[in-house]
């Protein structure tokens, strides 16, 4: 089993390079049948996203298999190879499990502690499957992926803390309000950080939407994406005294909400908290508005400061989500080891062992009075019997395992022996079988040597 990833990123590739390379939804089952029909790749997925391209594959050892897959993307997009490889990282191996591992917990993320990406991952999985793209590997990679994601979110408090613009606006409201539900908000000026901040805090609750605009026609445009009302601009103030949140991003130049203006739209709210959100630079809001009674008034810089510790506290956050990780790694390599042809091998065989040790005990027991001869003739017999079965299926098992599939004959072997469930318990019964056979014979050295050979 070679696991291999071939893709780019945000971080090694700019957006016009990125958006190049990307494969839509409506595209996948074209796309994975093609690269299915190169012959060193056995399994694949693609991922896709705006910061992301990646092709996670079972594929050929070698430069095989990562050459099938460079290939494909080039000839897929028309992409001039050699320019497409600068902007590319290639993993193998274990490294490609800690990669995608630490992808769906968001720490390669563009914003660590993203929740986005699991969605996306798994997305991209169901694809895959859906299609006939994957087998045995990588659906236990992503499937255990996807636990390692939710662990991380579970287990550390990794997307807790708001680490943009719009959401410390959102975590600075909930602590001026019990509840943003039933809530209002006015959104002065029709920019793209105030309808941002207004989206989010509609997600979170906000029923109504009111927008302002010196033009008009802009406000009723962005009211429309909100379901909200546009109102005229010498009626902001009016309409204010109903608003529990107002946002203001205008390119004026000057103040344009004052202190007295605000104190005005206060009276007959009946002492209800007005927090108000300035992301305009320069400011749109009077500072002095803060020094008002139930008056909230946050600024830029009041807002890249709660980002810039919450994204200390997410940094702190991805130390724990990276032992997490290390925990993951270490099952699936076992699970990993577990498909190699040798211990495979060695395990049928211990099993081999353990049943013709068990019954030539029976068969003694029941002949009773066998001289020495006739126990090493019983025990050579049945020594004979289990090597001649089982060496055609072996040397076969080793030769299929070289195929690039070859891991699934393997499994299939382990599964038809029944050794997951019964190769612990078979290794500890053969080294009391051999323990007491080595008293009988007083012979505990070699006895002690068939069970080291035997691992067990």
């Amino acid at each position: 089993m070679h696991l291999l990833v071939v893709g780019l990123s945000h971080k090694t590739a700019p957006i016009e390079i990125r958006e190049r390379l990307t494969f839509p939804a409506h595209r996948q089952a074209e796309a994975l049948a093609l690269l299915l029909s190169q012959p060193a790749v056995a399994e694949a997925v693609i991922i896709s996203t705006c910061n992301r391209t990646e092709i996670y594959a079972v594929a050929s050892g070698g430069d095989e298999g990562v050459d099938s897959v460079i290939e494909f993307m080039a000839d897929y997009h028309e992409l001039d190879r050699h320019e497409l490889i600068r902007s590319l990282y290639i993993t193998r191996g274990v490294d490609v499990v800690h990669h995608l591992f630490r992808v769906v917990a968001s720490l390669d993320s563009m914003v660590i502690g993203e929740a986005q990406i699991l969605g996306q991952v798994k997305e991209a999985y169901d694809h895959a499957m859906e299609n006939g793209a994957t087998g045995l590997a990588l659906n236990k990679l992503f499937r255990q992926s996807f636990e390692v994601g939710k662990r991380v979110r579970n287990e550390t408090g990794i997307g807790e803390n708001a680490v943009s613009i719009s959401y410390a606006a959102i975590e600075l409201a909930k602590k001026v309000f019990d509840t943003l539900s039933g809530r209002t908000i006015l959104i002065l000026g029709a920019g793209k950080m105030s309808e941002l901040t207004a989206k989010h805090l509609v997600s979170n609750g906000v029923k109504s939407v009111l927008v302002a605009n010196r033009t008009f026609e802009r406000a009723q445009e962005l009211a429309e994406r909100f379901n909200g009302e546009a109102i005229r601009y010498d009626d902001l103030y009016e309409r204010m005294r109903g608003a529990d949140i107002v946002i203001t991003s205008t390119a004026a130049t000057h103040y344009v909400i004052t202190k007295e203006q605000v104190a005005s739209a206060m009276r007959g709210r009946g002492g209800r908290p007005l927090f108000l959100i300035d992301i305009a630079v320069p400011r749109d809001i009077e500072p002095t508005v803060n020094d008002l009674s139930n008056v909230f008034l946050y600024d830029i810089d009041d807002l890249s400061g709660v980002v810039e510790s919450n994204l200390e506290e997410r940094m702190r956050e991805a130390g724990r989500a990276e032992h997490i990780i290390a925990e993951e790694i270490a099952l699936f390599v076992r699970w990993r080891e577990s498909l190699e042809v040798v211990p495979t091998v060695a395990a049928i065989r211990a099993k081999a062992e353990v049943i013709r040790l068990a019954e030539l005990e029976k068969a003694c027991k029941r002949l009773g009075g066998l001289s020495q001869k006739d126990r090493e003739t019983i025990e050579a017999l049945t020594c004979a019997i289990v090597n001649k079965m089982l060496h055609g299926p072996t040397q076969r098992l080793k030769q299929a395992a070289a195929a690039k599939d070859g891991y699934e004959y393997v499994e299939t072997a382990r599964h038809l022996y029944g050794l997951e469930e019964s190769e612990a318990r078979g290794h500890g019964k053969l080294r009391n079988l051999l323990n007491r056979r080595a008293h009988d014979t007083a012979d505990k050295q070699a006895t002690h040597e068939i069970g080291d050979s035997l691992g067990c």
